[in-house]
């Protein structure tokens, strides 16, 4: 049962619109029950037109009180006794249908308000979780993402998030409006007729225990239909990312026919779900039916029974009242499979949420405000997993002096990219650790760190927005002089001028309608504009035609001025004037040095430099 609401948890934050929406749900179930219970004093003005009985009531008054139904229907009588005899019959009767119509209006009003008081709600949980889902992904480390499918996560923070909003809904109405207009019924069938509603109590939770055991596989099924639609999404989003490759390699169908598997695997659980929930509903119709069918029988007996207390009109009354428990009935039955498919859609959601980010600030981290010395890997080891056998860094020193130019070479996979993505702490040491300016980097604040190094990649990453805004991204407030100034040092402003709107260009997707070579040079002149004291260049030319790389090598030139730079380079004429190199290999440094010092040693640079400029 805990588990049944736990949805009901995102609803904290919206205390006043909750509390509103139980008030009018409260009075619609009072209005939807008396508007009903009328039926039974105007039944009774239609079948009695022998005024005696309403005049030898009064004369015989009410009966001593006493908290029982056959008080209150006695002093409901004789109420409607005197009413009659004073304003006679017409009257009356007019007043019970404008009493019922009154009832009946706000019963809807009620209703109105109370799906008011819903809407923020609803929406505001969805606008909340996504939010928090937004900010936990910008949070979490680049670990989590490497071993998650990216189209699972959009699938969770938007489909799974629906679920919630309609699991939030359907939460509201099972714990108060429908359970409270059944109650009420049930309350309002006593007070009519105690023996026949016993009927009614041995027989309802036959029609209740059905249902159950219809819905109750409806978790787990939704739980796996979840999982395959994650797989759909990212499907979907892997081959719009890589059409070109695709339309390259003539994989149309193959990409079409591994979509339709999965599609089609979606399908036959989306269909087991629909039949499966679709014949709760009928199932509780036609038991509760089946039910009210007894009752209709026996209570018949009874009026037909002359010494029977129960009078034709109350029992039409009566049936007309318990006829009333079907819609709620139903209402909870498709609340119930909602809800399972809202916890289904919330345990997908607190994976994300609750998921362990070992990248967090310490209580005391320092704040690092400038760079001064150096920054030093001290027996530094590294594995992706914990637990792996093998490390991608083993037991790496280095040190890198402030101003100085370090670059890192060797095979693919010899950890290059990682020891430098250590830096800013995408990753944390597993044994070692990384100083900067004596300090280990894991007692500093994250921001101030990050906020000291400048990062340019091999794939220029740039966003669906205009030039300047992708020059200028992560920059609370900006000159646009220095923006163009950066360009200018990146060699980027030429080129930006001559697009149709200049720097309010929109560069597409992914930076998509620009070049290679321009998409870099963005990325540069954003690093520029950034100023970092230390800058880590990741094979930023390795991607590009030569006219365009020796723009961009101009540019990083005069990027990596009076900077501590980390360059990643596979293409080793690009940093041949290093102050350092070092030479990695299966995740060990091998040899370190300049240039000229490496090509003495005759060993693994030496190799790996003739190769490159063998002819």
């Amino acid at each position: 049962m805990k588990k049944l609401f736990s949805v009901f948890k995102y609803t904290k934050n919206y205390r006043k619109e909750t509390s509103l929406n139980i008030f009018f749900n409260v009075l619609f179930s009072i209005f939807s029950v008396f508007s009903i219970t009328l039926v039974i004093p105007f039944l009774k003005l239609i079948f009695d037109s022998d005024m005696g009985d309403y005049q030898e009531l009064l004369a015989n008054g009410l009966p001593p009180m006493e908290y029982t139904a056959k008080y209150a229907s006695a002093w409901g009588y004789y109420q409607m006794a005197a009413l009659i005899v004073v304003y006679g019959k017409s009257k009356v009767l007019m007043w019970i249908c404008l009493t019922v119509f009154v009832m009946t209006f706000l019963k809807n009003i009620c209703r109105y308000f109370a799906m008011y008081f819903l809407a923020p709600i609803r929406n505001g949980v969805v606008k909340d979780l996504r939010n928090k889902m937004m900010k936990k992904s910008l949070e979490l480390p680049l670990s989590y993402f490497s071993d998650e499918r990216k189209g699972d996560t959009m699938s969770r923070m938007t489909t799974d998030v629906i679920e919630i909003e309609w699991s939030i809904m359907q939460t509201l109405e099972l714990i108060f409006r429908e359970p409270l207009l059944i109650l009420i019924s049930l309350a309002t069938l006593i007070v009519l007729s105690p023996y026949l509603t016993l009927y009614v109590f041995l027989l309802l939770p036959v029609a209740g225990l059905a249902v159950a055991l219809v819905s109750r596989s409806l978790k787990s099924r939704s739980a796996k239909g979840k999982a395959v639609f994650g797989q759909l999404f990212n499907i979907m989003e892997e081959t719009l990312g890589a059409m070109k490759v695709i339309k390259a390699f003539t994989g149309e169908r193959f990409v079409q026919k591994r979509f339709e598997n999965v599609n089609a695997e979606y399908n036959k659980i989306a269909i087991g779900l629909y039949r499966r929930g679709d014949l709760a509903s009928p199932m509780s119709e036609t038991l509760v039916l089946g039910v009210l069918m007894l009752i209709l029988f026996i209570g018949g007996i009874m009026v037909i029974d002359s010494n029977s207390s129960l009078t034709a009109e109350s029992f039409i009354g009566y049936f007309a009242v318990a006829s009333q428990i079907v819609p709620p009935i139903k209402q909870i039955t498709l609340a119930y499979n909602n809800i399972q498919k809202g916890i289904a859609s919330e345990e997908r959601i607190e994976k994300i949420l609750h998921a362990e980010n070992p990248i967090v600030n310490k209580p005391d981290a320092s704040i690092l405000g400038t760079f001064n010395n150096s920054i030093v890997f001290n027996h530094v080891s590294f594995a992706y997993h914990k637990g792996d056998s093998g490390y991608v860094l083993k037991n790496i020193n280095l040190t890198i002096p402030k101003g100085k130019t370090v670059a890192l070479v060797g095979q693919s996979g010899s950890g290059k990219t990682t020891m430098a993505d250590m830096i800013p702490r995408f990753y944390d040491t597993d044994l070692g650790e990384i100083l900067i300016d004596g300090i280990a980097i894991k007692d500093m604040d994250i921001d101030s760190l990050r906020k000291q190094i400048g990062v340019v990649t091999q794939e220029s990453i740039l966003f669906n927005d205009t030039i300047e805004h992708n020059i200028t991204f992560g920059l609370d407030s900006y000159d646009k002089e220095k923006v163009i100034e950066a360009a200018k040092i990146a060699n980027a402003h030429e080129f930006i001028m001559q697009q149709p709107n200049g720097y309010d260009t929109n560069i597409g997707d992914r930076g998509g309608k620009l070049s290679g070579g321009q998409r870099q040079r963005i990325s540069i002149a954003r690093a520029i504009l950034k100023n970092p004291p230390i800058l880590i260049l990741d094979e930023a030319t390795s991607a590009l035609d030569t006219e365009s790389e020796r723009l961009v090598q101009d540019a990083l030139n005069n990027l990596m001025k009076n900077r501590t730079s980390i360059v990643i380079a596979h293409r080793l004429s690009t940093i041949v004037n290093a102050d350092e190199i070092v030479v990695m290999n299966q995740g060990e440094l091998i040899e370190q040095g300049s240039h000229k010092e490496l090509l003495e040693k005759n060993g693994v640079y030496r190799k790996l430099y003739e190769m490159q400029n063998f002819k």
